[in-house]
């Protein structure tokens, strides 16, 4: 009884530092995202895109763009906001608190199937940049998805597409999503401390974030989402993840406005394509190297491959998402999903 009482307590107070550091975090990120990071002149059209975590290397063309002046020289001026996570996101668009969302392409379908019609304008790229870690602790135990059973395995966020993509690998590895517990941690510090203190036995998170846990020896890479051949085993295809998604309706009655935030992400998914890890980190703001511009610009070269350099949805992307998602997902699994509602080429193809 004495111990029960013991490890009860010990668990509550892990529980409650994990809480006091996600809330540290989202405070953080409501005021990155009431500030917003603005680096135009005030001048021009209006545009809010909240994206699922600013400082992530997955998401890097978003304050690219702004920091190369491509959104100044396309007369736009565009405020971009931050949240910790693609599924908050996703809430910011729906709401209509923002026109755009940079996040995961794969919340199209999931919000097709909910009645909510919303596009990817430009894929940013063809592999998700997600990196399944484990701690220390449990790497001698947890070697593969196989053993998720009875785990506690850190996502973004409950809903997120770390969250969909741990489901995944789960059921792909024959494993029932209702026997291992998701837990929401964020990511950067939060993700690392939850890793470290034992609050979860592993998770997905991304660059910066993968880099960090590395070079302090926190956890091991189990599975490697960062390339397109890292996709193409861990999900049989091509996953494009990262992109510019936003509500059908107002792209439809804003075309000229859409064409110019495509025009803009291409050029810079062009110069990426013509630079290497070193120069781009030096484009982006100073904070985001943690005060370790090595190992920023070494998060950035382990990312690079998953990027397009045209913004073209890749062959077979879709389809392999849906195949992702249908395999745990029981609304998408028993609806029919319209893949050509999810995405359009009309403006990449413009912008080429």
């Amino acid at each position: 009884m004495r111990n029960t009482a013991r490890y009860a307590s010990l668990a509550a107070a892990g529980l409650l530092a994990l809480s006091s550091l996600t809330a540290c975090a989202n405070d953080a990120a409501r005021s990155t995202a009431d500030t917003g990071s603005d680096s135009g002149d005030g001048k021009g059209e209006s545009v809010k895109i909240m994206v699922g975590g600013l400082d992530k290397v997955i998401y890097l063309p978003a304050m690219l763009t702004q920091r190369l002046g491509y959104f100044n020289a396309e007369g736009l001026n565009v405020q971009l906001l931050s949240e910790p996570a693609g599924v908050q996101a996703e809430t910011a668009l729906v709401s209509g608190q923002v026109q755009g969302a940079v996040g995961f392409y794969d919340h199209t379908l999931d919000l097709q199937v909910k009645g909510k019609s919303v596009e990817s304008v430009v894929q940013f790229s063809r592999a998700p940049g997600e990196v399944e870690v484990v701690s220390n602790k449990a790497a001698g135990s947890l070697t593969s998805p196989r053993d998720f059973k009875g785990r506690k395995l850190g996502v973004t966020g409950l809903g997120s597409s770390t969250d969909f993509l741990t489901k995944y690998l789960a059921v792909k590895n024959g494993v029932n999503v209702s026997a291992f517990t998701p837990v929401a941690v964020g990511a950067g510090p939060t993700f690392i401390a939850a890793l470290q203190n034992g609050a979860i036995d592993g998770g997905m998170t991304t660059d910066p974030t993968v880099a960090t846990i590395l070079d302090k020896k926190a956890g091991k890479v189990l599975i490697d989402m960062r390339t397109p051949e890292g996709s193409q085993k861990a999900l049989g295809g091509p996953y494009p993840s990262s992109s510019l998604y936003m509500q059908t309706d107002w792209v439809n009655g804003h075309k000229d406005t859409v064409q110019k935030l495509v025009n803009a992400f291409v050029k810079t998914l062009k110069w990426m394509s013509a630079h290497g890890a070193d120069e781009i980190a030096a484009k982006m703001p100073a904070d985001y190297s943690q005060g370790d511009k090595t190992l920023y610009a070494q998060a950035i070269k382990s990312s690079l491959p998953m990027f397009t350099d045209d913004g073209v949805m890749p062959r077979g992307g879709p389809e392999t998402v849906e195949k992702v998602l249908k395999s745990f997902n029981p609304d998408i699994k028993n609806a029919k999903v319209d893949l050509s509602r999810t995405y359009t080429t009309e403006f990449v193809d413009a912008a080429k």
